[in-house]
Formats: C-alpha cells, structure tokens, sequence
C-alpha cells in the first residue's frame, strides 16, 4: 500500500552541471532568451524564463552531458506556440537537433540543446 502525504509539491526547478558557467549563463540568456535570477551565485547561477527556472552549477570536472547519450535529456518545456518560440530559438542562435514535428501521441515538438550537450524537448499538444 502507498501513503500519500498532504504536502503540495511547488514550482521546480531544473539543476545543471555546466563546464563553463559564464558561457552556459550567456547561451540561456542570448540564444534562449532566459533572464539572470542570481547576480552572483558563488559558483552558481539561476536563470529563469516565466515559470521555468534552472540551476546552472560550475563543474568543470564532471562528465560532459555530450558524452550521456539520451542521458543528456534533462527537461520537457510544454508552451502554448511552440513554432513561435522555434523561431525566437533560431533567430537568436540556439542550437537545433530537431525542428518543429508532429508527433504520433499528439504533441508537436522540437529539440534544442546547450553548447554542452543538455538536451531539453519543447512541445505543444496538438489536436
């Protein structure tokens, strides 16, 4: 049998090992449009794009998400115009591994990464 406390679970946030912090914080903020939540972070800065926020941790000597394979996975982003913000993505430089495609299980989705290999699927559902 399962129990099942009363406790809420609130907003999330996504936690990234990054080689390069100031190139990881410039590639959110420039190429994804994501705005700077902590200033000076200690070796760590926080980004944040409306409800999603995410972690980046200075870790130079951790595995490269590049060498993860489909480990490197580490967020699904559901939007409201998924082809709209494709096209914010490309204009300012993101890194595409898959445009914009319909899915059978009623999602339309596109593939960006990071310049260290993260991966995240951003999707719209489709009806």
């Amino acid at each position: 049998m399962t129990t099942t406390s009363t406790a809420s679970l609130q907003s999330f946030s996504f936690v990234l090992a990054v080689p390069d912090l100031k190139t990881s914080v410039a590639y959110f903020r420039d190429a994804l449009g994501f705005s700077l939540a902590w200033p000076e972070g200690g070796g760590w800065q926080q980004v944040q794009r409306g409800g999603v926020r995410i972690m980046l941790g200075h870790c130079p000597e951790a595995i490269r998400p590049s060498a993860t394979g489909d480990h490197s996975y580490f967020g699904y982003l559901n939007v409201d115009d998924v082809d709209a913000l494709y096209d914010e993505f490309t204009a300012n430089g993101a890194i595409i591994l898959q445009p914009p495609t319909h899915r059978p299980h009623g999602m339309r989705e596109f593939t960006v990464a990071t310049p260290d290999g993260h991966r995240m699927m951003i999707g719209q559902e489709v009806y």
